[in-house]
């Protein structure tokens, strides 16, 4: 009506798919990213993703959300953050509610506190590594160790 093209013409404008390791040319809305020309001294905090290609020094609080440190990230920071992937240089301690990742090329020294931690093979860490208690998974009880039926004993004891 207004010159539009038909619907299986716009469809053509998406994007192919991205590869492992492929970073999308279209930023997500909820994402911040510092380019690796930026150098930032201070208190950085944020209430969204934020990928670091650049130079920080100081501290991250990032407590409710992601936190990655690209491979040209270098970062001199005491980071806390609800989960950490790190591809770049970190010097400073890691605290997560969740998941740190350790990608291949990853070189950190500090220590990280965390409840699950991933290291691929080629990432370098010196530190140390205290881990939470998880929470516990909700799973079906397991049946009573005091039911007879179940064991040797029990079987002449059932008719």
């Amino acid at each position: 009506m207004f010159n539009k093209k038909d619907r299986g013409d716009e469809d053509s404008r998406v994007a192919p798919p991205l590869r492992i390791g492929e970073q999308s040319p279209v930023r997500s809305k909820n994402v911040s990213v510092i380019g690796p020309t930026l150098v930032f001294k201070g208190e950085l905090s944020a209430d969204e993703d934020l990928v670091i290609e650049g130079t920080i020094e100081g501290t991250i609080a990032h407590h409710k959300k992601n936190l990655t440190i690209g491979a040209k990230g270098r970062v001199s920071a005491d980071i806390h953050a609800s989960s950490v992937l790190v591809e770049g240089q970190l010097e400073g301690d890691i605290h997560s509610d969740g998941l740190v990742s350790l990608a291949k090329g990853a070189i950190v020294h500090g220590n990280i506190f965390c409840q699950r931690l991933v290291l691929q093979d080629g990432a370098r860490f010196n530190g140390k590594v205290e881990m939470a208690k998880q929470s516990a998974l909700k799973i079906a009880p397991k049946p009573d160790a005091a039911d007879e039926s179940f064991t040797d004993s029990g079987k002449n004891k059932t008719a």
